[in-house]
């Protein structure tokens, strides 16, 4: 998709260093696919956009791992699970994405309105599954029916909520926040591991 109707997203910036060393640690870490590294490539928007509240002064180091997705949401649970050594060292991992996505159904006229209901009903789906820390369904979401399908019509925003998934252990909590649905086929919904 081109991000033509996003042009204000192309003029923010955001100057946070990265770290070379971490990259190449993260680059030993993954086994379970081909890693490469580039230090030209800048901030995706899914990265900027919610650092750049945390951080707003740009002065901690920020990483992006670039979604591979034509790898299964199997592999991207495996990495995930490879790369939590991470977060026992102090690394804040953010999963960036949306569990309900579907912009080819968005109604910019209900944009404030809440979600269709099957958009409604599978964000409830995920969040039970999260909560009852069943993945596998979620890792095998094609499975879960033609609902599920509409809200994830490509998996690009729905990927990084297997990192999340991934990265948390068996004796961690996890909490909801901002689940809300916005015109009608995006949930802004988010997970947090504590």
């Amino acid at each position: 998709m081109i991000l033509v109707a996003f042009q204000a997203l192309f003029d923010v910036q955001y100057p946070a260093p990265g770290d070379t060393k971490l990259a190449k640690e993260i680059s030993t870490l993954i086994q379970s696919a081909p890693v490469g590294m580039d230090h030209d490539w800048g901030l995706d928007h899914g990265t900027w956009t919610i650092v750049r509240h945390m951080y707003p002064d740009a002065n901690i180091p920020v990483l992006q791992l670039s979604i591979d997705y034509t790898k299964s949401p199997a592999t991207h649970y495996e990495i995930a699970k490879e790369i939590y050594a991470l977060r026992k060292k102090g690394v804040l991992v953010i999963g960036s994405g949306n569990m309900v996505h579907n912009l080819r159904m968005i109604s910019w006229e209900m944009i404030n309105c809440g979600g269709y209901d099957w958009a409604n009903e599978m964000n409830d789906k995920f969040k039970n599954l999260i909560a009852n820390g069943d993945h596998k369904p979620l890792i095998n979401y094609r499975n879960l029916g033609s609902d599920a399908m509409l809200a994830i019509p490509t998996p690009e925003h729905y990927l990084p909520l297997i990192y999340t998934l991934g990265l948390k252990n068996d004796e961690e909590e996890l909490s909801f926040f901002n689940d809300k649905a916005i015109g009608g086929s995006l949930t802004m919904t988010s997970v947090l591991v504590v």
